[in-house]
């Protein structure tokens, strides 16, 4: 996408989206220890995923991520035959390098932290969030290639409701018919289609096999809103009132459908797919509103400065040990801090030195993009 083409609001919201998982997922439990307000507590709580059925802020993270990305797609993608055949292998081409680069950098993601992908094969895991991104990201941009619109919207109905089927009564040996950690049939999946280890060597994968398919949907909505957006931007108002609706209609959907099938980050479960569907359109929307629209931009530099290079400091989180660098740099500071402190200033120091690195990057034009 030209820089001509961008929207400050898409970059700030995906830096705002990675912000949480660069270290401040720990502020409230920080900010609880100095000021004790309870309330702290319970927005803490929400700094974790759910543990199986329901559903935390934290379990958007990803969702919204990958609903972004479908978002830059809507804005600039057309059918594959409207563009020149000269540029259509080398557009094929980059898609596929592009799925494969993703799948590999998340291997190494995997096995960061200071540990190195396993020389054993069977010891890889290579189901990751990266790996799903591309997934999601490469289907979404074939469907928009060569389907038409109205297929487009078909294909994503089929693919929630034949989900939902084939988790519902799909059965094969002891596996199918339950929405459980060891019964669900994407158990199956992952234990005769998935190559080397699980996440935790568990039975179910959370990136695994199956769930691919509903987080698709989850790039195509980015598709349509961006498309929305595209063709409404003359009628900014017109277009957030469009937006505020399509957002509440599909949040309603999802609680309803949860009483039937249940919301499930790990399952990626339809009414799951839908909730984080709705709930990335109204934050989109919020920020679209006040960037884009009111102008009021000077506070969205420090999150699209994350955004523009957000790749970079995902992978970062696990190749770069950054507390050793923050105290390397600060400890000093929070160690002569009274003890109360300790926590809250650890974690704004760790975010800082990561954002100087990001903003180096941003200053310099160096947008490092797969």
């Amino acid at each position: 996408m030209s820089e001509k083409e961008r929207l400050l609001s898409v970059d700030a919201l995906r830096g705002f989206d990675m912000f949480w998982i660069m270290g401040a997922e720990g502020l409230f439990l920080a900010l609880h220890i100095i000021l004790g307000w309870q309330w702290l507590v319970g927005f803490d709580a929400q700094m974790a995923h759910a543990e199986w059925h329901g559903f935390t802020a934290y379990d958007l993270i990803f969702p919204l991520f990958i609903f972004l990305s479908g978002v830059s797609i809507g804005l600039t993608a057309k059918p594959f035959n409207q563009y020149p055949q000269t540029q259509q292998r080398d557009l094929l081409q980059h898609a596929l390098k592009r799925l494969g680069l993703l799948i590999l950098l998340g291997i190494f993601y995997n096995h960061g932290w200071g540990v190195g992908v396993p020389a054993n094969f069977d010891d890889i895991r290579f189901a990751s969030v990266l790996a799903r991104i591309g997934i999601a990201w490469f289907f979404a941009i074939l469907m928009v290639w060569f389907l038409t619109e109205r297929q487009q919207w078909v294909t994503c109905v089929v693919i929630l409701v034949g989900y939902w089927l084939v988790l519902s009564f799909l059965t094969i040996g002891e596996y199918g018919g339950s929405y459980t950690p060891t019964g669900a049939i994407n158990v199956w999946f992952d234990q005769t289609f998935l190559p080397g280890a699980t996440y935790r060597n568990a039975p179910l994968d959370p990136e695994g096999i199956l769930s691919n398919l509903p987080s698709i949907v989850n790039a195509m909505a980015g598709v349509f809103i961006g498309r929305l957006i595209k063709f409404k931007q003359s009628a900014p108002y017109q277009l957030l009132n469009q937006l505020l609706i399509v957002g509440f209609v599909i949040v309603a959907l999802a609680l309803i459908w949860h009483q039937f099938f249940p919301i499930n980050k790990t399952l990626w479960t339809s009414s799951f797919t839908l909730l984080t569907v709705g709930l990335s359109i109204w934050l989109l929307t919020i920020f679209y509103l006040v960037i884009d629209v009111w102008k009021i931009q000077k506070w969205a530099v420090f999150f699209s400065v994350i955004g523009m290079n957000s790749i970079v400091i995902y992978l970062s989180t696990s190749l770069v040990q950054w507390q050793y660098v923050a105290k390397s740099v600060f400890g000093g500071l929070i160690t002569a801090a009274p003890e109360q402190c300790h926590s809250l200033l650890s974690i704004c120091f760790l975010l800082c030195c990561q954002w100087l690195v990001l903003y180096w990057l941003y200053k310099r034009k160096i947008f490092i993009k797969v």
